[in-house]
């Protein structure tokens, strides 16, 4: 399957790195290299671009679609190693950062994947498919409390107990081990009523075991703090995000950025010297104009945050 993958608000995003022709930029989702396509377009024999993807068909995706650029680095990483991936190509600092937390088209409609609820297939979810733990090993093996936890932070499903409840039962029976099994367990746990309205019932669901599987949340923190760290002065970091967690994170994680003092507030005095480190270039996320909406439906739920290195 051709590894397919629209690129969500691609001309605000460029337009947001604000791209220097000399400068350095790092993609630390490269996906189907969309993105990254259009940066390299603005960028002289002097600029630089690192795309970073843990999913090795993107990469041989995005190496097909960028052959024969030769100012890109591809690195089959994590973007939580960026510091990493950038004192292995010894560069110091860089002129700006993206990151695009959707999930690809192609992750999505390829079924073998595991991490799509309108397809039968193997329980997997993993982004990296060298990473050991998959959404079968979690939902087999993980204490009932844990999986009601997952299912409610990271998946903010209202009925996240009884579908805990619901998956520990049905494994007793049987092991659940694709796609089908888990949104039929699922479907019963929700009673009735509640699946009428709103979207797929295992819609939540999935994505928090998605979430879990692969550490999202915890990995995005810290690479954003990494990030604005080896930012230049001037540089720019865009993030578009798909779902409300991921948003607060930027958000918040920004918003802390932006702050000159850390201190606690029952300090009277400033001890902590603290400097601001960004600032936030929109105060309310950019969404998607009607005519990306009406071309892409995925894209409904995208926002980009965009803050500038102080």
């Amino acid at each position: 399957m051709h590894f397919h993958h629209i690129s969500v608000l691609l001309h605000e995003t460029i337009e947001g790195l604000n791209i220097k022709a000399d400068g350095i930029y790092v993609d630390c989702t490269l996906g189907g290299a969309g993105h990254s396509s259009e940066i390299l377009k603005k960028l002289g024999p002097e600029g630089r671009l690192v795309g970073i993807d843990q999913d090795t068909e993107a990469l041989a995706a995005a190496r097909e679609r960028l052959e024969g650029a030769a100012r890109i680095d591809l690195v089959h990483s994590n973007f939580y190693h960026l510091r990493e991936v950038l004192e292995q190509l010894n560069i110091e600092q860089v002129n700006g950062i993206l990151f695009d937390l959707g999930v690809s088209s192609y992750q999505l409609d390829t079924a073998e994947r595991g991490f799509s609820y309108q397809h039968d297939a193997p329980l997997d979810m993993r982004m990296n498919a060298q990473d050991s733990l998959t959404a079968k090993d979690l939902v087999n093996n993980y204490a009932e409390e844990e999986l009601s936890r997952i299912i409610w932070e990271y998946g903010e499903e209202r009925w996240s107990k009884r579908i805990a409840q619901f998956i520990v039962n049905e494994r007793m029976n049987q092991p659940i081990e694709t796609t089908g099994q888990l949104v039929a367990v699922i479907k019963k746990a929700i009673p009735a009523g509640a699946r009428k309205e709103g979207p797929h019932p295992a819609k939540r669901t999935f994505q928090a075991l998605r979430i879990s599987v692969n550490d999202e949340l915890n990995r995005f923190h810290e690479a954003l703090n990494q990030g604005v760290e080896v930012l230049k002065t001037g540089g720019r970091v865009c993030i578009i995000t798909f779902h409300s967690l991921e948003d607060r994170i930027a958000k918040q994680t920004l918003a802390q950025l932006a702050k000159s003092c850390v201190c606690p507030s029952e300090i009277p005095v400033c001890r902590c010297r603290g400097r601001k480190m960004v600032k936030v270039l929109t105060k309310q996320p950019i969404a998607p104009g009607p005519e990306e909406l009406e071309t892409n439906p995925r894209s409904r739920s995208a926002k980009l945050r965009i803050a500038e290195k102080l």
